[in-house]
């Protein structure tokens, strides 16, 4: 989130997409009916199903399962269109005014500049700003020819020899962030030509304005399925605020996995991003694009290097490229890229101190400057080990054995019964779960008979571990806030802590490279694991590690405040690069400070009455609650709305105070014209991204899912997104309308279950004890189902089967004028838990039926969109 839960009551208008908060986060939907009661607050939901969510909005708009795109993008073109935009906001504090390269090229054939259908890929040199200054009222000239030549390459380019590119994600073309390309190649230009009039025909705004006028509300309609009426009624409602160029109110966009679980999931999220930068939302107090986490640590994980691609901190990991630490520091520090006059805190600069902490903490006094602070520890990514590749190569015989800690592969899927095929290939599992789960017993899945189950020769072993009430530690939720819990009872039986066992086989695999010796043996011998008891280590021991603390005495020359060698660290303005600090990530600094733990404080004072309550928990970075807050105010640092004011700049204290904590150099006058979005290089919001940050194209562009029941309207030729990854093992198939799938499935979320635990709960299987598929009713009446009846429901790769729903929830749609029907089927139901209805239920998996194809930057499996047909049992 960029704001935060409760700041959603601050909030005039929401517009809710991929989500269905009421019935998933229904805490935090509180929020949202408190904006409604004491602001009038408006709410705009677009969903496939006519969710709880929906019954409480002021508009709903069903939506085809996949057109999101679409759709965002005929509000920008409306609010464009009707002048509805914040044109100062746009000017300063986004790159509206730089001009791109001449040479790049629109996608209206389907296909950005730079593209290679062999490869798959894009040369991405034409994606970047032209290099020069003020251009507001010159005339156009063409980018030199020594700025459009294609050598040397970007990081996202195709030159003969450089290493495959994998993800080339955010801020993958120089500043630090979680993807990138792994070869060398030229940065954004320092000095960035621009026109604050916004008329230059290659300035970003004018490239976002045709980009998006092809997205008409004729258009919207025939994609979407939203009738024209409507679709108008919505675009109008939510650009509303910015009538006549009033910048007072703030609107809010809310989402979930209905929008990350496509095949241009990260596109949709950049879509958003994007609308709320032209409607001037970012930043501002109920304003914002707001993630709801699916789990309540999920943000934790990621923020701790949970996916492959990252270090903790959003730090990239290194390639193979990467001999040293010199060269892998060049590769992922960016350098401001800005107008001349212009300001760039550019924040990713600190990269080396945050990077040379980090190498400190995991490698402690074996990390020297003399050794590069032990930075050839760490692997190097030479491929994509994303979730759905690790089980592909497990079923091609790649990956011998898999530690599944707290993760259900089975049911998680996507392809269910190619994640069981793979693990009947590996020679070990290992499995630390509370409840026996289909991972754990995949051997047992439907259909396997017993000489078939012979035959599987996987070892398992399967580890008791601690459920989140049996141990302590810390959460971070979906606002980053930290918030430590307490042990509510303890684990029971031969039940032990997930850091306890995680740790044993840590020191026991040590133990073995001691004894034995290996082929690199440096990193595991020589990582830090100095706690007080090293077979169960306190969680509170790991947290103040995290935070990080001083090696040696530092003294702030601006304060001469000095932190003695030993102590905690107040925050990550105290790392340093010369080995000095150590810190396991550095956006938690300052979490668990010299004083005690900021994240077990419960302070109850909110002085601003916007919900910023700063003394409970911390939330990182900084214990800052809205990120990009210098944006809540205009170019001379006033408040756009003073009801509502955050921070502000205090001409007698020449500093930026306010409720929350600056996100900002605090000591920056307006006058020298700072972008507001510090950890960009060029300091402003991006509605152009530039160079290798997204695979696939620097705007979002409209792509059909895998599996569609159309082509493309916008570009017939090129339907799907260009650079989406199809597997091509025996297993992975994809279906068409002409194989007779024409029926469009989605999957979600029930209030009464939470994902795969709660069939274990004998109270919640009671409340929904068996699984069921939510079934139009014209559908139904068409095939001549009955609400209770068993269907099948096929997609190309296996089926389903449960009991219809028959609803009213879910409407036939028009799409491109033919009608076509959409199905919803919850997840939760597997063939391990309570077996309540014993012999009822075929316990098929929800998973069986979704592809194995995912988003090109996130690699996220298309979940939210794909074909099936539906019949009686």
């Amino acid at each position: 989130m960029t704001n935060g839960w409760i700041d959603i009551k601050n909030t005039d208008m929401m517009l809710i997409m991929g989500g269905n908060p009421a019935e998933n986060h229904p805490c935090g939907f509180k929020w949202a009916v408190e904006a409604k009661i004491h602001r009038n607050a408006k709410t705009i939901v677009v969903d496939p199903r006519l969710t709880r969510t929906a019954a409480n909005a002021d508009l709903y708009l069903q939506i085809r399962a996949g057109a999101d795109i679409a759709f965002l993008g005929g509000v920008i073109n409306y609010a464009i269109a009707n002048n509805r935009i914040a044109h100062d906001y746009l000017v300063n504090y986004t790159n509206a005014a730089f001009i791109i390269k001449d040479g790049f090229k629109l996608p209206d054939d389907g296909l950005y500049s730079g593209f290679d259908p062999e490869k798959k890929t894009y040369d991405k040199s034409t994606w970047n700003y032209e290099e020069g200054g003020d251009l507001t009222g010159k005339p156009v000239m063409p980018t030199p020819a020594s700025q459009n030549s294609a050598a040397p390459h970007a990081p996202g380019g195709n030159q003969a020899g450089a290493p495959k590119q994998e993800g080339q994600g955010y801020q993958g073309a120089s500043p630090a962030g979680a993807k990138g390309g792994t070869a060398p190649g030229p940065l954004l230009p320092p000095k960035t030509a621009f026109d604050l009039s916004l008329q230059h025909p290659r300035c970003v705004f004018q490239l976002l304005k045709q980009q998006y006028s092809r997205y008409t509300p004729e258009m919207v309609e025939r994609i979407t399925g939203i009738p024209k009426d409507q679709f108008l009624k919505a675009a109008d409602m939510f650009t509303s605020l910015r009538t006549d160029g009033d910048m007072q109110k703030a609107a809010t966009i809310i989402y979930a996995v209905g929008w990350t679980q496509h095949s241009f999931g990260t596109q949709i999220i950049r879509t958003a991003a994007m609308l709320q930068l032209v409607l001037g939302n970012i930043g501002r107090a109920g304003g914002g694009v707001n993630a709801l986490r699916g789990h309540s640590n999920i943000q934790g994980a990621t923020d701790m290097a949970g996916i492959f691609d990252n270090l903790p901190g959003y730090l990239k990991m290194p390639s193979p490229a990467d001999t040293d630490l010199a060269t892998y520091l060049k590769r992922i520090t960016p350098t401001p890229a800005k107008p001349d006059p212009w300001d760039s805190m550019n924040y990713w600069s600190n990269t080396p101190k945050f990077v040379v902490s980090l190498l400190k903490a995991m490698y402690g006094q074996a990390a020297t400057k003399e050794n590069d602070f032990a930075f050839n520890y760490l692997p190097k990514i030479d491929r994509n080990y994303s979730w759905v590749n690790i089980w592909n190569d497990m079923y091609e015989g790649k990956i011998k054995g898999i530690f599944a800690f707290g993760m259900n592969g089975v049911m998680i899927g996507p392809d269910s019964e190619k994640n069981i095929a793979a693990l009947k290939k590996a020679d070990w599992l290992v499995v630390c779960e509370i409840y026996p789960d289909e991972t754990s017993e995949f051997w047992r899945a439907p259909g396997i008979t017993a000489d078939e189950q012979k035959q599987i020769n996987t070892t398992v072993y399967r580890l008791p571990g601690a459920g989140f009430a049996e141990k302590d530690g810390s959460f971070t939720n979906s606002a980053r806030w930290l918030q430590w819990k307490q042990i509510a009872v303890p684990p029971p039986g031969l039940a032990r802590l997930d850091q306890d066992i995680l740790a044993t086989i840590f020191l026991k695999v040590r133990e073995l490279y001691q004894k034995e010796g290996g082929k690199f043996p440096d990193p595991v011998l020589n990582a830090t694991f100095a706690y007080t008891t090293p077979y169960t280590p306190s969680l509170a021991e790991i947290a103040k590690e995290v935070n990080g603390k001083a090696l040696a005495d530092l003294t702030d020359p601006k304060t001469n405040i000095t932190i003695k060698a030993g102590q905690q660290l107040p925050g990550f303005g105290w790392l340093k690069d010369d080995g000095t600090t150590s810190c396991g990530n550095w956006i938690y600094s300052g979490s668990w400070i010299e004083a005690g733990a900021m994240i077990q404080r419960r302070g109850t004072e909110d002085p601003s009455g916007l919900g910023i309550y700063p003394n409970w928990a911390w939330s990182w970075p900084a214990n800052r609650r809205v990120l990009y807050n210098r944006a809540s105010c205009d170019i001379n640092g006033k408040p756009w709305d003073p009801s509502r004011r955050q921070v502000w700049w205090d001409e007698a204290k020449q500093s930026w105070v306010g409720s929350d904590v600056p996100d900002f150099k605090a000591d920056s006058p307006p006058k020298d014209h700072m972008g507001p979005f510090i950890m960009n290089p060029e300091g402003v919001g991006r509605i152009f991204v530039p160079l290798s940050a997204m695979a696939d194209g620097p705007f979002p562009e409209f792509y059909e899912p895998i599996e569609s029941p159309i082509a493309n309207l916008l570009h017939p030729n090129v339907s799907n997104n260009p650079v989406v990854k199809k597997y091509t093992t025996d297993l992975d198939k994809y279906g068409t309308v002409e194989q007779g799938f024409n029926v469009i499935c989605t999957t979600y979320r029930l209030t009464e279950h939470y994902h795969y635990w709660t069939k274990n709960n004998p109270m919640n299987v009671q409340l929904v004890p068996e699984p069921f598929v939510e079934v139009p009713h014209e559908l139904a009446e068409q095939m001549g189902i009955l609400g209770g009846e068993k269907v099948v429901v096929t997609s190309a790769r296996s089926h389903y089967i449960a009991k219809a729903m028959v609803t009213r929830r879910i409407r036939p749609m028009k799409i491109d004028g033919k009608e076509m029907f959409q199905i919803g089927i919850p997840i939760h139901w597997g063939f391990r838990g309570i077996a309540e209805d014993e012999g009822k239920t075929a316990k098929t998996l929800t998973n069986q039926l979704t592809p194995t194809v995912i988003d090109p930057n996130a690699y996220t499996p298309e979940f939210k969109g794909f074909l099936v047909n539906i019949k009686k049992a």
